[in-house]
């Protein structure tokens, strides 16, 4: 009897708590929500690269990543990126949604990067926009989007809504002689490798935030370095590293791309003649070195995190953009294809109930990275989200999902009637997924005027070889399962051009298969393309469990 008056007893108080927290304002239960917060949910440091490869030996220079956050964590090998190129890749990361949806097509403003829709919209429903309404203290640091900081779309002044901490870098990568938005007002640098070094000013920056921070509420902090991309600058210390070292000699470089390629691929001069790949070597090696400062930075965050006993309670998270070829097909150097130079990357994450030192092959793009996240803090995903949680994949313990009693946050009644958010749980077995581009071009290419117009990224100091054009629109599919590993892909051009090939057998991509394929597996393919390119929310799941 006295265990049953108990049990009431306990009942009761639990009801007293759920009726006085959903009767209370809106206000109220923030506070409640963020008191919650302080106590029980993980922080985030999220470290972001930028062009840096994972195919052509780009965690080469990651030691300090290796041992800090791969050996003590779970590495992720089958990892994708949802567009193989800046600012519609690191759009997708932050909202997870394919480009169709948050439509950051491509580099340029009026593509929508950094412009007046993305401002109006998507960027209002990133991960940070949600962790920082559950009470996290977030802070970024580096590169933001490529035309951030653009006059026409608010200048520095403006500070994307979510970020309590915000050192935003003005325009694209660099390492010198840069703007950075300090909670919207102009910080200017110069050349002064000791005071204006990016990747350093980033580290200063995140000490600076870590110092300050109490670490009575959880938070998030986003580290956007500039390395490895161009001009592929190194700190002075290590401008001599790797002085031996020559870009991979894959199966597929400096060859010639024949028929089977996009026209894009078969212009210019193949295969590149000598000075040019003693170029692409050079900046190889320039790649690695940038990197050593990003290593050096990991270290200092990880070694501080511990001093304060933060680090168990933290995850950490290192991932790539987009990856990089350097002279595959004849190519110098550059993304913008769909090639697994271009659109594999590295991931890897260490945390609560990560396992340590194993590689898990679950094939995941990076529109994944925001619902995870979500899930790990114990914050709701919102339905939007093309991507799924990892969460379940990653850790030990499944997904509790968002409707568990007492010491967790729960939905409301009226925002689970909108059903605005997802139920997360054992994420379904993807096989598919899409990768989408969206090609520029100009009138004119300084020193390469010979090309003609309608291409764009003309370098004249590398044989006027060019990296897009107005035409290089595709949309591919990337499947993998313990039965398939294949791409497929469809350019939106004239010539409506198709590439496929089976990974298992030519991991080069050497041979395009599309014109021996049969036709009921062709009409297949060329459906399920059509279906994710137009998908929303949970319909992208559905779509990528499709076995062809």
């Amino acid at each position: 009897m006295e265990c049953r008056q108990i049990g009431y007893l306990f009942m009761g108080f639990a009801v007293f708590v759920s009726v006085m927290y959903w009767s209370s304002p809106s206000h109220v239960r923030g506070e409640l929500r963020a008191q919650y917060m302080k106590k029980t949910q993980p922080n985030f440091v999220f470290i972001l690269t930028d062009d840096q490869d994972v195919v052509l030996d780009g965690m080469l220079p990651m030691a300090n990543v290796k041992k800090l956050i791969a050996k003590e964590g779970l590495t992720l090998s089958n990892s994708f990126v949802a567009s193989p190129l800046c600012c519609p890749s690191r759009s997708s990361i932050l909202t997870g949604q394919y480009v169709h949806n948050h439509m950051a097509i491509n580099n340029s403003l009026s593509g929508q990067c950094s412009g007046k829709r993305w401002q109006m919209g998507p960027e209002k429903r990133t991960f940070a926009t949600h962790l920082h309404k559950y009470g996290y203290e977030t802070f970024f640091a580096g590169k933001y989007l490529n035309q951030y900081g653009h006059e026409k779309v608010g200048g520095v002044k403006h500070v994307p809504p979510g970020w309590d901490w915000w050192i935003g870098l003005k325009g694209n990568s660099r390492y010198y002689n840069y703007t950075l938005s300090v909670n919207g007002v102009a910080e200017n640098h110069g050349a002064d490798p000791d005071k204006d070094y990016l990747t350093k000013v980033i580290s200063e920056r995140a000490q600076e935030f870590l110092h300050k921070s109490s670490f009575e509420k959880p938070f998030l902090m986003m580290l956007s370095v500039p390395s490895a991309h161009a001009p592929f600058t190194p700190e002075p210390k290590y401008s001599g590293n790797f002085s031996s070292l020559k870009a991979p000699r894959t199966e597929n470089f400096n060859i010639k791309a024949g028929e089977g390629k996009h026209w894009l691929m078969r212009q210019g001069v193949q295969p590149l003649p000598e000075d040019v790949v003693d170029k692409v070597d050079d900046v190889f090696r320039n790649r690695l070195r940038t990197l050593l400062t990003v290593d050096d930075m990991v270290k200092d965050v990880v070694e501080y995190l511990k001093e304060v006993d933060e680090l168990k309670n933290t995850y950490l998270i290192f991932t790539s953009d987009n990856g990089y070829h350097l002279g595959q097909f004849s190519q110098p150097l550059d993304k913008r294809e769909p090639y697994e130079t271009d659109i594999r990357v590295p991931f890897t994450i260490r945390g609560p109930n990560i396992p340590s030192g194993m590689v898990n092959t679950f094939p995941t793009t990076n529109i994944d990275l925001a619902p995870t996240i979500l899930d790990l803090a114990g914050v709701p995903i919102p339905k939007y989200m093309d991507g799924i949680s990892l969460k379940s994949e990653i850790t030990k313990t499944k997904s509790t999902g968002i409707r568990v009693v007492l010491n967790s946050i729960s939905l409301s009644d009226e925002e689970l009637l909108k059903r605005e958010y997802q139920v997360p749980g054992y994420p379904q077995v993807r096989r598919t997924m899409l990768v989408e581009h969206s090609g520029e071009g100009v009138e004119k290419n300084n020193g390469c005027e010979f090309m003609g117009s309608g291409l764009s990224g003309c370098n004249p100091n590398f044989a006027c070889k060019c990296e897009d054009s107005w035409n290089n629109t595709y949309a591919c599919l990337r499947q993998v399962s313990s039965e398939e590993n294949f791409l497929f892909c469809k350019w939106d051009d004239g010539e409506s051009f198709q590439e496929m090939y089976d990974l298992k057998s030519d991991p080069q991509q050497l041979n395009n298969t599309i014109g021996i394929i049969k036709r009921d597996v062709h009409k297949k393919l060329n459906n399920l393309l059509r279906n994710l390119k137009r998908c929303r929310g949970a319909r992208c799941a559905d779509l990528s469990s499709f076995v062809i």
